[in-house]
């Protein structure tokens, strides 16, 4: 499957880390194939811990940011949490001007929003 190539998912702990691959992440095609597998990762096992690493994302379209809003609305309708990470600044910026920065829990690093489920 292409899409599998497109993020890396491991577990740790009650958290399932997954790592975005593209640097850019604009269009359709490419946010089809990242929000199937990230779905399907969010809802496959037990644990509806979500930490996802942007530390590879450079560019991000608003139609992004939709597929974050209804990934986040999931893990939540499963009693679980998407938390954020490894965000550049440049695309903290857009979290910023879209308030999804209040909507989102985001960590600087990796480890931060690991510890953060306790």
């Amino acid at each position: 499957m292409t899409n599998q190539a497109r993020i890396e998912v491991r577990h740790e702990g009650k958290a399932k880390i997954v790592e975005l691959l593209d640097e850019e992440i604009l269009d359709e095609i490419t946010i089809s194939e990242i929000a199937e597998s990230l779905f399907s990762v969010l809802e496959e096992g037990s644990a509806n811990q979500m930490v996802l690493s942007f530390a590879r994302v450079k560019h991000l379209s608003s139609m992004a940011l939709g597929t974050l809003i209804r990934l986040n609305k999931r893990a939540e309708e499963h009693g679980g949490k998407l938390k954020l990470c490894e965000i550049r600044k440049n695309l903290y910026e857009i979290f910023e001007i879209t308030k999804l920065n209040k909507l989102f829990d985001i960590y600087e690093s990796r480890d931060l929003a690991i510890s953060s489920f306790g």
